[in-house]
């Protein structure tokens, strides 16, 4: 009785009810999602209740309350994050048609314990009035001796960076990862510090003139309601990195549905909304994400960078390789 009393209570304590519900616990803080969220309870019925934090909070959480949690879904960014709640064995597989046929292979988990919900580039990103584009190349460009003081990009502590850096271990190597992050640690403009959005607003201001940035944060400059925000990514140039070798890295948001999930078949019908063309053109256009369903077009901000090759590496490898990639940026003294 008394157990029954405490997990009524439990539940009762962060508002989730026991009928017709889903409930996520999420990472990601746009009002895109709420917008989705609520256009998926309007078309079936079902309540979408969220809890949002960080996302090692939220594994850390999802840890502590084990079979009593109440939560479905867990989202969060970054394929790496994911392997990491796979292999906590917070996720559980699921077998959805509609989503292996929305979502293209390596951009899911082979055995369904986790799917992308939108994908992202991490490119150059580079001061117009300072960088001919045509002499960008490679990620392993930027450690040229040529752009010493130049380089900026966030602190190791960054999962962007951790999986950037993976991808190179997978792809070329412990030794050569390391000679890379070397060579970026000494070309850095200035000690990382800051978002992504801050390193172009530092190559803006002279700091610097290239940084390692995510695409979609270049798309949140330029639609800013902040005058000088714009200002800054009008004065950017977007190049993406090793087209005639691996391919520009790719990272995702994505989402896995809880091991202990109380409504599971809500979970999966909200996953398989959320890679509906419709979902999918709601990201893609308001987010400036790319889309991961074939069948939708990115948003013209996008495409007007251009196509791309992509780096094909199985997104599993962001995650087999976080450990090493955090143990070189310590050796390195990538701070």
């Amino acid at each position: 009785m008394l157990k029954n009393i405490l997990a009524t209570a439990l539940v009762a304590t962060i508002g989730f009810s026991a009928t017709q519900e889903v409930n996520i616990y999420s990472h990601r803080h746009y009002d895109t999602d709420k917008k989705l969220y609520k256009l998926f309870e309007k078309n079936t019925g079902i309540k979408v209740n969220i809890v949002k934090a960080k996302a090692n909070e939220l594994m850390k959480r999802l840890e502590s309350e084990g079979k009593n949690s109440p939560a479905d879904i867990l989202i969060t960014s970054d394929a790496g994050r994911l392997y990491l709640a796979q292999k906590k064995g917070l996720l559980q597989t699921i077998n959805s048609k509609v989503l292996n046929e929305s979502i293209p292979e390596k951009l899911r988990q082979k055995d369904g314990y986790w799917f992308a919900l939108t994908k992202r580039a991490r490119v150059i990103a580079y001061n117009k009035e300072k960088v001919d584009p045509s002499t960008l190349s490679t990620y392993d460009a930027l450690t040229d001796a040529k752009l010493k003081g130049k380089v900026l990009v966030r602190q190791s502590s960054n999962i962007y960076n951790q999986s950037l850096l993976a991808s190179i271990i997978a792809n070329e190597g412990e030794k050569k990862a390391k000679s890379w992050a070397q060579g970026v640690v000494n070309n850095f403009a200035r000690t990382p510090k800051g978002s992504d959005r801050d390193q172009m607003k530092a190559v803006a201001a002279n700091v610097g003139d290239l940084a390692i940035v995510n695409t979609y944060y270049l798309g949140k400059l330029l639609n800013s309601d902040k005058k000088a925000e714009v200002a800054v990514g009008k004065k950017m140039g977007i190049f993406f990195p090793n087209q005639k070798t691996t391919g520009t890295h790719i990272n995702i948001s994505g989402a896995g549905v809880v091991k202990y999930s109380k409504n599971k078949e809500n979970a999966i019908k909200l996953l398989e909304f959320l890679v509906s063309p419709k979902a999918q053109s709601m990201f893609a256009e308001a987010n400036f994400e790319y889309p991961v369903n074939k069948k939708v077009q990115a948003s013209k901000l996008l495409q007007s960078w251009g196509t791309f090759k992509e780096d094909s590496l199985d997104l599993e490898n962001l995650g087999k390789y976080n450990a090493q990639a955090v143990k070189i940026f310590n050796e390195v003294n990538w701070k």
